[in-house]
């Protein structure tokens, strides 16, 4: 453990930390460019294959950039992509970056560390920085924007220069310490514990800019919101959102067990897509998609009387056809990803006829960021943490979540020894209560961490 790591466990004073030396190496969970091809061929691309916990060179700080002990991360999909190298090897992102010259030279490495989302302590600012300092508790936005080209200005997410941290940079956040740009972060909210807040920022900001904002579907109290994969990261902050908008939410899952768990997060409606015969390994075509839209048509009209407003789609190809047809006459599909496949095929003719709208949406600006924040900080929001696992067992959570076997978010400690670690407001975790911060875990599903068991891994 080094110098620095010893004093932040050991609660050093907030002015003493820029005594202490940076380390000229840190641990990080990373991706090496000499195993680019080591899938080829492979039909399951496993992640633990390709995902390294080792020590890395700590990088040369920007005027703009501060450096954050990472206490807790989580895992993210862009890191399951990352380490597949699918749908393009990361390192092509790097390698373009690093043809800008100046500090975005650094990432050009031929080592990727990876990871989105982080909570932790400042421990170095650059020249340039003016509204933060050593020793302040922030989580951290995965947006990175360039604050000198003009369409930033009016939403830093149509900036050419926008990118998303620890998957189109390096020096990402699963790891002790990350280097990021000051206008990437926020303020922790007091009442969380380190792994609670690191789980929140990237996927409840995406949540909130497609259905709350502006720039997505602006929901409003009595709206019906159809929202697929609810109990999974997006999906149940978008349930919360939903609820906290005075709007409807229906979610779909795949299993009796998720149906409960989706129940417990206050989910008006709850429809269990086996149960209606949506999915399936039967081929995708026209007809289908009409007839298994016509199916949850039918069910979400049983359980509220109306179609839905808004459909909430991050799982693409398999959901698509389905979302479009299914959306009321006006009604608005909003999507951020395509988890089954990026070719997606609707009919188009129930689209145009009855002026219906697909709004695309990605991550969040840093204004969206904050007001996401603001209702974490207030209460209004809570994590949807189900299991944490130490740095060195990432590539375990993240092969969990490339299987798609977890709900919620999975989080990550980083420097944090243990669970429970960082709240400095006890009184308002109180009065709130445990069980509704943790919704997941108080449903007695998921315990904190255990070691998982060895798994035998190919060479």
């Amino acid at each position: 453990m080094d110098a620095l790591t010893e004093a932040l466990l050991a609660g050093v004073d907030a002015e003493k930390i820029e005594e202490i030396s940076l380390p000229d190496t840190y641990l990080a969970a990373h991706l090496r460019i000499d195993d680019l091809t080591m899938f080829d061929g492979i039909q399951d691309r496993d992640v633990r294959k390709s995902l390294h916990v080792d020590h890395v060179p700590m990088p040369v700080l920007a005027p703009d950039e501060v450096v954050v002990a990472v206490m807790a991360s989580s895992i993210n999909y862009n890191t399951v992509w990352s380490a597949t190298f699918q749908p393009v090897p990361t390192f092509d992102f790097l390698r373009r970056l690093g043809r800008e010259g100046g500090h975005a030279a650094r990432h050009d490495l031929p080592h990727h560390v990876v990871g989105s989302d982080a909570s932790g302590v400042i421990v170095r600012v650059g020249a340039g920085v003016r509204n933060w300092r050593p020793g302040d508790h922030v989580v951290v936005s995965c947006v990175q924007v360039d604050d000198q080209e003009p369409a930033t200005h009016a939403d830093g997410m149509l900036g050419v220069g926008q990118r998303i941290w620890g998957y189109e940079t390096n020096f990402g956040g699963l790891a002790h310490y990350t280097v990021v740009r000051a206008s990437q972060l926020l303020a922790k909210p007091a009442h969380l514990t380190w792994e609670e807040s690191a789980g929140i920022l990237l996927t409840a900001a995406t949540s909130y800019r497609m259905l709350v904002s502006d720039n997505g579907a602006r929901i409003k109290q009595g709206d019906i919101v159809l929202i697929w994969g609810a109990t999974g990261g997006l999906g149940a902050f978008a349930v919360q959102l939903v609820k906290n908008a005075g709007g409807i939410p229906v979610g779909v899952v795949s299993s009796e067990e998720k149906a409960d768990i989706l129940r417990s997060l206050g989910c008006d409606v709850v429809i269990n897509r086996s149960e209606i015969g949506l999915g399936g390994d039967d081929a995708l075509t026209p007809e289908r998609t009409i007839e298994m839209g016509k199916r949850l048509g039918r069910a979400i009209r049983a359980a509220v009387g109306e179609d839905p407003h808004v459909v909430f789609d991050f799982i693409g190809q398999a959901t698509f056809g389905i979302s479009v047809f299914v959306v009321r006459r006006g009604g608005t599909v909003v999507t951020c990803g395509s988890s089954t496949g990026y070719q997606h095929q609707f009919d188009n003719r129930y689209l145009w006829m009855n002026l219906k709208r697909i709004v695309g949406s990605h991550a969040a600006n840093l204004q969206e960021q904050w007001e996401l924040n603001r209702l974490v900080r207030l209460g209004r929001l809570s994590p949807v943490l189900s299991k944490v696992y130490p740095l060195a067992e990432v590539a375990e959570a993240a092969r969990l979540v490339q299987l798609n076997r977890h709900i919620g978010k999975v989080g990550v400690l980083c420097l944090a020894p243990e669970e429970g670690l960082g709240v400095t407001d006890p009184e308002k975790r109180a009065a709130l209560g445990v069980e509704r911060l943790n919704p997941l875990r108080a449903a007695g599903r998921n315990a904190p961490f255990e070691p998982a068991k060895s798994q035998e891994r190919a060479a």
